[in-house]
């Protein structure tokens, strides 16, 4: 199955998901694996998995070599899946909590408490145990400059 890739739109892309697939990115560049997303975010397992990226206005060519079966989507759907490690007890996580909220107010940066959850500037949500990964915003600008306030606290 061969398909002209840059005529293809992402509802397009989504058939090629859990399929073993041959990339053609150029004369001399080509990349073959099980495609997991066609917008990957993901983890590596020291050495156990590798992620490659190929941006789509490269993409010349996109070939189905097999289908995945029960055991092989398993794998590559955990394989992605980062592991919630938390062993704070909840006094530990709201003293954290407080403490980050206030190091954010003394930046002048509006921060306000939700549930469990800080919420900065209306944009950002920081989720226990309020590391820098555990920041999330749609704003890339914010979420950076956040991570790097969470990374001086340290």
């Amino acid at each position: 199955m061969q398909d002209a890739w840059s005529h293809l739109g992402p509802l397009q892309w989504i058939r090629f998901v859990n399929k073993q697939i041959k990339v053609t990115a150029g004369k001399d560049e080509e990349r073959r694996g099980w495609l997991v997303t066609v917008d990957p975010v993901s983890a590596r397992e020291d050495g156990k998995m590798s992620v490659d990226m190929v941006m789509g206005h490269a993409v010349e060519e996109v070939q189905v070599l097999q289908e995945a079966d029960s055991e092989t989507l398993d794998r590559l759907q955990n394989s992605l899946i980062l592991p919630k490690t938390c062993s704070l007890d909840a006094e530990e996580l709201r003293r954290r909590r407080a403490f980050l909220q206030t190091w954010i107010q003394k930046n002048r940066i509006p921060v306000e408490e939700e549930g469990e959850e800080l919420r900065v500037a209306g944009v950002l949500t920081i989720r226990a145990p309020y590391r820098p990964d555990d920041c999330c915003s749609s704003n890339q600008i914010i979420l950076d400059r956040i991570q790097k306030l969470i990374q001086n606290l340290n």
